[in-house]
């Protein structure tokens, strides 16, 4: 739909992807909520998706694999797969992508953090950070340059990609960082945990970050959390049947988005414009909102079990 941020022009490419219980992935047609392919994800829950920077495939992490999809192609199984034989090992709990594609980077229930050269013929992990509790979150900063993991133990660790050093920060004792996410100019950091606390930095170039804000952003766990892209906004979402967007320039409440019949939120993804959120629930629905007005514009409706991952991209190329 044309001004909805969920349409298609000529040259754009437009994927809304879901995954869940049911090891199924779906790519959706946003606008329309029309299901245009099942892909399948044997063996294991999808913990995380990610959209390649091109928008041609899908990362999705789950059970001891990294399994990338082609979202151009009609073929239902995975064109490239990571596993044990690769190194992984447990659950691979955040994926993500360099700017331009040429490495992926991972966190798992394994302590580790990794990097994947995507260049190479025959793909593989190229660099491991290791840390002292199973890992959560991983965020890349916009610069390139540092990855923030987050673990179990309420750890998060800045590891400079340039000198492989890092630094830590524990913004609350024996609380366990559920994400972490950096806003697109690169000058705010936040993490959630499962107590429902999300935390804001702001970030500085090389310094250390600078605490900013504590917001009671949920009464139970919480989930995610991310920016919008005009970096105005910070959704969380958690396991009290809500995402909550908050502006940034105060950590004010901006708009609850709440279902009768949702349950757990476990993920969240804005359009480009900033104007509509998608979320996906334990209720087995995607759904998108409209951010300023609160209504709800869109349910996608076909996964059996609970969804626990989502991506979306719409950015024209």
């Amino acid at each position: 739909m044309a001004g909805d941020g969920t349409g298609g022009t000529a040259g754009s490419h437009v994927a809304l992807v879901t995954g869940g219980y049911d090891h199924t992935i779906k790519l959706w047609q946003a606008h329309s909520g029309v299901c245009l392919r099942t892909m399948q994800h044997p063996d294991s829950q999808v913990n995380a998706l990610d959209i390649t920077p091109d928008g041609q495939m899908v990362a999705a992490c789950g059970y001891q694999h990294i399994r990338m999809y082609d979202l151009a192609s009609a073929n239902p199984d995975p064109v490239l797969i990571f596993d044990s034989q690769d190194g992984v090992a447990k659950n691979v709990t955040r994926v993500g992508f360099q700017e331009q594609g040429n490495w992926m980077y991972t966190g798992g229930e394994d302590c580790s953090a990794r990097i994947w050269d995507l260049r190479a013929r025959q793909p593989q992990c190229q660099r491991i950070f290791q840390v002292p509790a199973p890992v959560n979150a991983v965020c890349l900063h916009p610069d390139q340059t540092t990855i923030m993991v987050g673990d179990q133990s309420g750890i998060i660790h800045l590891w400079d990609l340039r000198t492989d050093q890092n630094d830590q920060l524990i913004p609350e004792a024996e609380a366990s960082i559920q994400d972490i996410a950096i806003d697109p100019e690169g000058k705010l950091m936040a993490a959630v945990n499962n107590k429902g606390n999300c935390y804001v930095w702001t970030l500085a170039g090389d310094a250390k970050p600078v605490p900013r804000k504590h917001i009671q952003a949920h009464k139970k766990y919480a989930l995610r959390c991310k920016f919008s892209p005009d970096s105005s906004m910070l959704v969380t979402t958690s396991g009290d049947c809500s995402a909550r967007v908050w502006r940034c320039s105060d950590g004010s409440l901006r708009r609850e988005l709440r279902h009768d019949v949702q349950r757990w939120v476990w993920d969240a993804a804005f359009s480009a414009d900033s104007t509509y959120l998608f979320t996906g629930s334990s209720d087995c629905y995607a759904r998108l909102w409209h951010v300023e007005s609160g209504t709800l514009e869109r349910e996608y409706c076909g996964h059996q079990k609970p969804i626990t991952a989502l991506a979306f991209r719409d950015q024209v190329l």
